[in-house]
């Protein structure tokens, strides 16, 4: 036995040490990384838009809100710089040296060059967006040899094409400026990279392969003789999972303690209730999942639809847990998404929401960063007043002696649209269970958080100012991971303020954008004493709104008493001065 666990090591050994030599599995070292990255960057950036001071290592750089990289911080995954106003060169030769990245997205920014056949060593690249740059000159043939690639767009640019075309790869939209497929059109260099290959490299491939296959060979008898037992039980497993929803309920029936609540706990009339079984029965689509909870869409038979939310990792008991639950039922607000009920047991905690079938706000914003819908900005401002409404209403029982439990978590993808494009907070008081105090971490907020990460009102005016943020400048930092606090400061400080609004914004109502940035710049201040109170907010937004309808009114009555065909509509136009509050007195 041990002459062959010998040997089997021997094998890995070699067969490792023949693929490193040929640098199949060898990625860069983080030194390397960090050179091809700013190479890259700097090319890019040439007006030093991005402030890059240093050279350190991006992935411990708090600073590089637009880079991912992997759970080790070795290698960079994603590279997200959209709307940065960057006007440099799109350097292929340095990108590509990252030999991990997956995601690349530099869309609607003034970026020159082209994309040469450096391209092709993008390996791993998954997805790449330069919609709307100057890129020019011809496509690599070789594009298509990219297998992991499944997004591209790089439409809205100079490529040398004559129309667009669209077409599938595996079920995903590409959209590219492309010219025909004729010998001029490819780069020279594209069959003397890819088209020849020396001799020794396929018997390089040859040993390998052969070293692989006794490798497997002599390590498959030891695994399945180990795990047999190991994978009977996983086919038993496997034969009772029907569904996600099944899977988590039918499992917490069968281990729930003598502590657990088996049944399902209401909060709403019981007309709306329904049972265990029913949940069971029910068609269910996982959403979303992160470290400390699952969000599955549950269609109950009767064509329901249900949030349901499986929180996971609670140092909670399941009385403190219902306690908590009860006392944010109470919180009842048309801007706050309501509690249906909750199952607890010492495995799994389920909570249970209406379903919001317009989906979030984060949703809408990048659909419309995508072209894919209109985002105009009365339904802007509406929203934000539907938040700081929902906000003000926990934040005033507090002052009416109840003990309030503050959001914790504010940020686009929170924020819900009912069937009337409403607001809907959802999540709130969620937050009471991950307090310091019980040893877990806070909400990961994509940039919402406030410096001071704590649960209190002015941490949430913090929030929900980077909110409103990101519906002046039409950007979202959950998507791009900018640090959009920073740029907008240093817009305003360069007197580029104008230059900070979404085109939605600057051509409808710059005096009520001028308002809505100065008041969210305030909400966003890094000293909590600075900070309005959410009534202070709310207010601004209410004076933006009536001003913007008085205007709207106005045009309207000013076109129809121009036409000359309404003397009712004329009389209406004389009067709204009298009738309206100045807008002087909203600010």
């Amino acid at each position: 036995m041990k002459n062959t666990r010998d040997f089997t090591m021997f094998l890995i050994s070699f067969f490792m040490i023949m693929f490193y030599s040929r640098g199949e599995l060898l990625s860069s070292s983080p030194s390397s990384e960090s050179h091809s990255f700013f190479t890259f960057l700097k090319a890019l950036d040439s007006n030093n838009v991005l402030d890059i001071t240093n050279t350190s290592n991006p992935c411990f750089n708090n600073k590089f809100n637009g880079v991912t990289c992997n759970s080790n911080a070795t290698n960079i995954i994603e590279i997200k710089l959209d709307n940065m106003s960057l006007s440099g060169i799109f350097d292929v030769d340095s990108l590509c040296k990252l030999q991990n990245l997956r995601v690349v997205s530099l869309a609607n920014n003034n970026l020159k060059g082209n994309i040469s056949s450096s391209i092709l060593h993008c390996t791993s690249l998954v997805s790449l967006n330069v919609t709307n740059n100057k890129l020019s000159g011809r496509l690599p043939k070789g594009l298509k040899r990219l297998k992991c690639l499944k997004n591209l767009d790089l439409s809205n640019n100079n490529f040398s094409s004559n129309y667009m075309v669209q077409i599938s790869k595996l079920e995903s939209e590409i959209v590219v400026d492309r010219i025909e497929p004729t010998p001029s059109s490819l780069n020279s260099n594209d069959k003397s990279e890819h088209g020849k290959k020396s001799w020794y490299s396929h018997i390089e491939i040859l040993v390998g392969l052969v070293l692989g296959i006794g490798l497997l060979l002599s390590s498959l008898y030891f695994m399945v003789k180990k795990s047999s037992k190991l994978m009977g039980e996983r086919e038993v497993k496997k034969k009772r999972i029907v569904s996600p929803m099944k899977k988590v309920t039918s499992e917490v029936r069968l281990k729930g303690g003598a502590n657990s609540n088996s049944e399902l706990v209401f909060f709403v009339e019981d007309h709306e209730r329904f049972s265990l079984e029913d949940l069971l029965r029910a068609k269910a689509d996982l959403r979303s999942e992160n470290f400390w909870s699952s969000l599955f869409k549950v269609k109950l038979e009767n064509n329901v639809e249900y949030g349901v939310k499986r929180m996971k990792n609670l140092q909670v008991s399941c009385d403190e847990f219902c306690e908590i639950l009860k006392k944010i039922s109470e919180v009842k607000h048309q801007n706050i998404l309501p509690l249906v009920g909750y199952r607890c047991t010492s495995e799994e905690k389920l909570i249970i929401y209406k379903y919001q079938s317009n989906g979030s706000l984060l949703n809408l914003l990048n659909d419309y960063i995508a072209k894919r819908k209109v985002f105009p900005w009365k339904l802007r401002l509406e929203i934000a007043r539907g938040i700081a409404r929902g906000l003000a209403f926990i934040y005033k029982k507090s002052e009416e002696g109840e003990i309030n439990i503050p959001h914790g978590n504010i940020k686009l993808s929170n924020i819900l649209l009912n069937e009337k494009n409403e607001a809907v907070i959802s999540e709130h008081g969620l937050s009471k269970f991950f307090e310091p105090n019980r040893g877990t971490t806070l909400f990961s907020s994509h940039g919402h958080m406030a410096p001071e990460r704590s649960l209190t009102e002015k941490g949430d005016v913090y929030s929900f100012g980077v909110i409103l943020l990101e519906l002046l400048t039409g950007q979202s930092t959950e998507a791009s991971r900018i640090d959009l606090v920073r740029w907008v400061r240093s817009m305003v400080r360069e007197e580029w303020t104008g230059e900070v609004f979404d085109k939605e914004v600057r051509e409808n109502d710059q005096q009520g954008a001028f308002s809505l940035l100065n008041i969210a710049l305030k909400c966003v201040s890094g000293l909590q004493e600075n900070r309005p109170n959410i009534e202070e907010v709310l207010e601004i937004i209410e004076g933006v709104m009536n001003a913007h309808e008085k205007q709207e009114l106005e045009v309207s009555a000013s076109k129809c008493c121009s036409s000359g065909s309404n003397q009712e509509c004329c009389s209406l136009h004389q009067i709204i001065p009298d009738t309206w509050d100045s807008p002087g007195s909203n600010y």
